[in-house]
């Protein structure tokens, strides 16, 4: 009908504009149904007549064809087909039968030679039975008990149904596979056992006499194993299980084991019936006795047919078995290569991390471990290592340690793989940290690898918390929605700028963020290495004021009042908090914040509150031990110190009570001569006075500053401004408040070393800079560069304080770069590297107080590990020698290559360090290279380092935020940041670190962190001399000129402030003596016996032997400059710190002497915090400030 009405339609669409063509009538047959009504619809609707669009709406129904898909499979064969061999559920459950029904056979094999008994007599069924009971007395063999057995009636029946179902399951099976070549199906092992097994039994349906023939029905055994295995083919296809191949070799091999000693013990039995007759559990018995090579020879076979049986199945078993062996041992072996799976039913139950790395070295699996289980609670939690590489040797051999193998899975393949990621539980995981690998030469290309990681797990398991490392801060945005992103490059030029004004923040940073107990060190002979180490163990910590009992009596007091009162109390230092409905973190809200039972308190000490012990004294206690306010005589252990151990801490407390304002144990001696008596230090108040806070104080004196300065320079001098930096190099950078140029400069002039046509200056001599440059050597100028200069330019510093910033980079920076960088003043960039002489001394590197260098990424990968930094070690070793007086800060690839830097052969002292190194290391310290002297000075740092802040953010979620805050990356509102001051002559009558602390709290509200201290030392020298100079480690300074010239150049008054723990050495020779003798005793090449005379000799050979090396070393420098045209009188080749050493003590104990030179730590309330609200109250108070209390103010402020 619809062919009919379609062969009609032409006649009738003559009259009308749209027509149907009769080739619509094939079209309509090869396309979809739906299709052609969507046409044949829009057709009519074109139709103008209203009759004819009714007739074409009948004739479209009509013309709708139905089209039925895979009509091949609804033939019969193809639905058995689909029930029998494709459907996975169907398909198992027949395996599932058909290997019920081979078990069954075997089981009814078994009961039927139970029940044989050939003494009875043996023939064919309903024939006469003849019993053979002579046969013992005969040689020959009676082939009827091998032919006939005697089978049971019933039995045969059940045998017999048995084989029918097992027969036309055959037939049905190989018409099904058919595929053209029947032979092949006929010939297969599995299809000849099958026909050997059933039709003989169906033979004796149609012929009684050979019921009682004998069938091998226990070489079913075989089909059985080759229907187990493809059910077990079937059920890992049905559960979706595609990492089986393990167990189902292992599952063959025991199969085959099975049946190759059940069809031994059958056969051997049934033949044995014609000679010894031997049972089934004697057959059993001699298969096993024989295939474990043992062979008793207590029972044999006795007849040949048994006897070849027995060849055969060895025959069999030496070629099947070794093969099965050999395909186990490689699954074993890629089993190991690839790490097994997690199991689903371990990660259910248990706690398990994912770790993520495209490169596992073992470096960096050791800092992780070590980190992670330093957390008391993260003890039973599992580490699951991810991995596309085969596992390092050295990796391998450390998983096999007992402490780590019960605890870390190591499991090969990708990220970007459900498969691996199913195997890791990635969906069931605590947290995934995605490392980046830092030491690819093409680090762009490592971060769109973890990007892609990352988005590959978000994908896979969008509940799992994600800790994402990335390497370029212009990558960072692609992550954002990662629970946290450490950025490296962001945090280490940041850290490297910070290091410029204020030194050794790095190493500040670096301790901050370790887990240690500030066990380090503790056994040492020297003071400095003991109180070093135990600082060291200071962290950030958290907790809830209202459940605090370092805190909960300052609630309702102002911040800075609890700050002071705490340390003073407990030991603790308060550095910021967090309210209840902000989440952002304050550091020092300053003395305007009031303390609320709902902040989150952090604060630095040994351990967290929840393990501390409360210890009470006496104050007459006190007072016999000598505490109770005097501060005379040498220091000795703090009262409220911390006795760090595996348990609990105990504190000490000391009285809470403030001390008099007007006390005379505080009171400066009179000045001039006079009677009078300036005033000790003010008392914290509890709540804020409005008349006399800071910002106001702070901002007024900063601006008085620029006025002063440029009114001293001239109106030639361009006045900066204070905004947010126009043009951000990359998407994510934080907005800082900045010190910036009224007007973008011309790229022209940020060329250091070629004049232009704004200024003809041609080196940085002719600049004539005031204060100190700051010299940045890198490879090329990327991103993360731009943070390195955001934080010397922000608004915070004074004009003063600025230090000309020169770039001294191996490539030409591109244009967006220059963009970005052309609105900060006194920054500039020159071509060059640091190992041309020529380059260094153009860009001013004799009138630069700090150079950095920074580890290039064209070398961060080498052959040999850490041979990465071999080019960089011994650039910066040859400056140090040529450039003595400057502070080199460098970055390396790897932390163990710090001992290289300045480095000293020869120098007893140097050796004594790396053998104290060596034991921390043996005791299991995460921070073994702390007491390296680069190190603890803040000359040396390593990115890597900084991988624990990642790992402590899993315990600790603020830790990347508190560091971002310090390190000046993250401005928030009403935080402060992190800068220093200079312990001078005029601040030492403040004595302790304690009174320090009161004083910075009631005058500028700062809060002071930490002391960077520096003392003189004279060092047994690492160069070619005398064997008998290095038994001299410790000398006086007045003896040696050169270190009189260290003196001048660092202002260092060694008579008083030399020791950390004394105010004269002279105080303490019994410790000096000791520090000799330790160092003597760890140098094998002391001599003990040298008489004062040689080493009187053996230094003035010394002391010529350096003056000459340095004449040389000086002269070579004068002649470049010469032939450069610069001039020679900026360049003293005889101050170094070659004399010195420095260190870092975070949160030192209140009764920690102060030292002359001494840099204190603080974090400086934001002086912009309350400009906005208080903005008429602060303009009504700076109003009075030209009067004669602003000297006052400045001088409390700046000590």
């Amino acid at each position: 009908m619809a062919r009919a009405k379609l062969k009609n339609s032409p006649s009738e669409s003559n009259s009308r504009v749209k027509t149907v063509p009769p080739g619509t009538t094939e079209d309509v047959h090869g396309v979809s149904p739906l299709l052609p009504s969507r046409r044949m619809g829009s057709m009519g609707s074109d139709v103008g007549q209203r009759p004819h669009a009714e007739d074409f709406s009948v004739d479209s129904s009509f013309s709708q064809v139905q089209v039925e898909f895979y009509v091949n499979e609804n033939t019969f064969k193809e639905r058995l087909k689909l029930f029998f061999i494709k459907n996975q559920r169907s398909s198992l459950r027949i395996r599932l039968f058909n290997f019920s029904l081979k078990l069954l056979t075997c089981l009814l094999y078994i009961v039927r030679v139970l029940l044989d008994n050939p003494e009875e007599g043996i023939g064919c069924w309903e024939c006469e039975k003849q019993n053979y009971t002579a046969f013992n007395q005969s040689t020959n063999i009676n082939w009827s008990h091998i032919f006939w057995v005697d089978r049971k009636t019933p039995l045969w029946a059940v045998q017999v149904s048995i084989a029918l179902i097992s027969f036309l399951e055959t037939m049905l099976l190989i018409y099904l596979s058919y595929k053209g070549n029947i032979w092949e199906q006929i010939f297969r092992i599995s299809f000849v056992l099958e026909m050997i097994n059933t039709v003989p039994f169906i033979i004796t349906i149609f012929w009684p006499p050979l019921r009682n023939l004998f069938i091998p029905v226990f070489l079913n055994c075989w089909l059985a194993k080759y229907a187990l295995e493809n059910m077990i083919n079937d059920l890992h296809r049905a559960i979706q299980r595609t990492q089986s191949a393990m167990f189902n070799q292992v599952l063959i091999l025991i199969c085959t084991l099975l049946c190759l000693v059940f069809t031994g013990t059958c056969g051997i039995q049934h033949l044995e019936r014609a000679g010894e007759k031997l049972s089934l559990f004697k057959s059993f018995y001699f298969c096993i006795v024989t295939f474990s090579t043992v062979g008793y020879g207590d029972v044999t076979p006795k007849i040949w047919p048994s006897q070849l049986l027995v060849v055969i199945m060895i025959c069999v078993a030496l070629v099947v078995l070794p093969l099965q062996f050999e395909e186990l041992v490689y699954l074993w072996m890629e089993r190991q290569k690839s790490g097994g799976n997690y199991s689903r039913h371990r990660a259910q139950t248990e706690k398990h991390v994912v770790l993520c790395v495209s490169s596992l070295k073992i470096d960096l699996l050791m800092d992780f471990l070590n980190e992670f289980y330093a957390h008391p609670r993260l003890q039973d939690y599992y580490v699951v290592i991810l991995c596309p590489t085969e596992m390092d040797i050295q990796v391998r051999r450390v998983l096999q340690i007992p402490l780590w193998s019960q605890r870390v899975i190591y499991l090969q393949g990708s990220a970007l793989k459900d498969q691996d990621l199913m195997r890791a539980k990635m969906d069931n995981g605590e947290a995934c940290f995605i490392l980046s690998s830092r030491n690819e030469v093409d680090r762009t290309a490592a971060d769109h690898q973890t990007i892609l990681r990352a988005w590959a797990v978000k994908d896979f398991a969008p509940n799992c918390p994600l800790y994402v490392q990335i390497l370029k801060p212009e990558n960072k945005f692609h992550v954002k929605f990662a629970d946290h992103v450490v950025c490296e490059e962001e945090c280490k030029y940041a850290m490297l700028a910070l290091n410029c004004v204020c030194p050794a923040t790095s190493t500040l940073i670096t301790l901050l963020v370790h887990t240690s107990r500030g066990q380090e060190g503790q056994e040492s002979p020297e003071q400095w290495q003991r109180m070093y180490g135990r600082c060291s163990g200071n962290e950030v910590y958290h907790i809830r004021m209202g459940d605090s009992k370092f805190f909960m009596e300052y609630e309702g007091k102002s911040f800075t009042y609890a700050a002071f009162h705490a340390h003073k109390k407990y030991g603790v230092c308060l550095i910021g908090i967090r309210r209840e409905e902000n989440k952002s973190i304050l550091l020092n809200p300053g003395p305007r914040h009031i303390m609320a039972a709902s902040d989150t308190c952090f604060y630095i000490n040994i351990t967290k509150e929840e393990n501390s012990a409360f210890i009470f004294k006496q104050e007459e206690k006190q007072k016999k031990k000598g505490f109770a306010g005097s501060y005379d005589g040498p220091s000795r252990l703090p009262v409220h110190s911390i006795i760090a151990s595996m348990g609990t801490v105990a504190m000490d407390l000391q009285n809470t009570e403030c001390r008099p304002a007007n006390s005379s144990k505080l009171a400066l001696p009179a000045e001039n001569g006079s009677g009078t008596r300036r005033p000790s230090i003010a008392p914290v108040l509890e709540l804020a006075d409005t008349s006399s806070l800071l910002p106001c104080d702070l901002l007024s004196d900063q601006s008085e500053d620029e006025m002063t300065q440029s009114d001293e320079e001239g109106s030639a001098v361009v006045e900066y401004v204070k905004g947010y930096p126009p043009n951000s190099p990359y998407i994510g950078s934080s907005p800082t408040l900045c010190h910036l140029l009224p007007e973008k400069a011309p790229f022209c002039c940020l060329r250091l070393d070629k004049g232009c046509k704004h200024n003809s200056f041609e080196d940085a001599k002719a600049y004539g800079f005031k204060n100190k440059l700051i010299i940045v050597s890198a490879e090329t100028a990327g991103n993360g560069l731009y943070n390195f200069i955001v934080p010397l330019r922000a608004y915070y510093r004074s004009r003063k304080e600025l230090n000309p910033i020169v770039l001294l980079l191996d490539n030409k920076p591109e244009h967006h770069f220059l963009e970005a960088i052309c609105c900060f003043p006194m920054v500039y960039y020159m071509e060059g590297t640091i190992d041309n002489l020529d380059s260094l001394l153009q860009c001013g590197i004799i009138y630069a107080d700090n150079l950095v260098v920074v580890d290039k990424e064209s070398t961060m990968s080498a052959e040999e590990d850490y041979m990465a930094d071999a080019k960089t070690i011994v650039n910066v070793q040859t400056m140090f020698r040529l450039f003595p007086s400057l502070s080199i800060i460098t970055e390396l690839t790897h932390p163990s290559n710090m001992r290289f830097m300045q480095f000293r052969a020869k120098d007893s002292y140097s050796l004594a360090l790396s053998k104290l190194e060596k034991r921390e290391r043996e005791n299991g310290s995460n921070l073994a290279f702390m007491f390296r002297l680069p190190f603890a000075a803040g000359r040396v740092f390593s990115i890597s380092m900084l991988d624990t802040l990642l790992y402590q953010s899993f315990v600790k979620d603020y830790m990347i935020t508190i560091t971002r805050l310090l390190l000046g990356l993250d401005t928030t509102p009403g935080s402060g940041y992190l800068c220093a001051m200079k312990i001078t002559e005029d601040d030492l009558w403040i004595r302790t670190y304690g009174r320090l602390f009161q004083k910075l709290c009631s005058s500028s509200a700062e809060i002071p962190i930490g002391i960077y201290r520096t003392e003189s030392h004279m060092f047994a020298t690492s160069e070619p001399h005398d064997i008998r100079a290095q038994s001299q480690i410790s000398i006086n300074v007045e003896d040696c000129e050169d270190t009189k010239d260290v003196k001048e150049h660092w202002g260092i008054k060694t008579s008083h402030h030399r020791n950390s723990c004394s105010s004269d050495q002279s105080e303490h020779p019994l410790l000096r003596r000791k520090s000799m003798q330790w160092a003597r005793r760890l140098s094998r090449k002391g001599n003990k016996h040298s008489s004062k005379t040689a080493e009187w000799i053996s230094q003035q050979r010394l002391s010529l032997y350096r003056r000459s090396e340095r004449q040389e070393l000086s002269e070579l420098v004068k002649n470049r400059m010469k032939h450069l045209g610069l001039p020679t009188t900026g360049y003293d080749e005889m101050n170094d710190h070659q004399n010195t050493l420095s260190y870092v003590l975070i949160n030192p104990p209140p009764d920690t002497r102060l030292e002359l030179n001494d840099i204190v730590y603080l974090i400086r309330s934001d002086p912009l915090a309350h400009v906005s609200n208080d903005g008429h109250s602060r303009k009504s108070s700076c109003s009075h400030k030209p009067g004669s209390g602003n000297p006052e103010t400045r001088d409390e402020t700046q000590l």
